[in-house]
């Protein structure tokens, strides 16, 4: 990625990290639960299955996340999309997480420094393999997968846990991942 796209995603992480962008996908006057998680067991690789729409991930296609445990409490963090589709370019960010309560993280990107973003788990089955997420200010939340594709089931399972949480799903969009590669 050239310089000028990069600043313009910097930019734009930045400024939906502070709050000062987007819309607010979740009624806040409706307490957010979250499921406290084990660090070993979120570590891995994640698909994207649905997102709220954020200045930050515009354009994104094909979007996963992979954590890893780097020490007690912390993680790394790898999140990747492709530009425009799946086969399109590779745009990365990289960063790190400390878990700050049970299921809270706080997160930094390593080109967004001394800013940090509360990424909350609201829910993740037992096996770890789908799980829920949102921020307090209700500007953003996911559905993840540790598959590229998701039952109808799993699906349904996941918006009732964001709407219980006061998010309006009717604004979710589905992430495209296209073919295996």
């Amino acid at each position: 990625m050239g310089a000028g796209p990069r600043l313009a995603l910097v930019l734009a992480l930045l400024a939906a990290l502070a709050g000062c962008a987007g819309s607010v996908y979740r009624d806040r006057g409706v307490a957010i639960s979250t499921q406290a998680i084990d660090p070993a067991r979120y570590s891995g690789l994640w698909y994207e299955m649905g997102r709220f729409p954020v200045p930050f991930q515009r354009g994104c296609a094909a979007t996963t996340a992979e954590y890893a445990v780097t020490g007690p409490g912390t993680l790394s963090v790898v999140n990747t999309c492709r530009e425009g589709t799946p086969s399109g370019p590779v745009q990365q960010i990289v960063g790190s997480a400390e878990v700050v309560g049970p299921g809270k993280l706080s997160v930094e990107f390593d080109s967004v420094p001394f800013v940090s973003a509360p990424y909350w788990v609201l829910w993740v089955d037992e096996s770890y393999t789908t799980a829920v997420v949102g921020v307090p200010s209700g500007r953003a939340g996911w559905v993840l997968a540790r598959t590229p594709e998701m039952s109808q089931s799993r699906w349904i399972s996941a918006l009732n846990v964001l709407r219980a949480n006061g998010y309006d799903t009717s604004k979710l969009l589905r992430t495209e991942h296209g073919p295996a590669r």
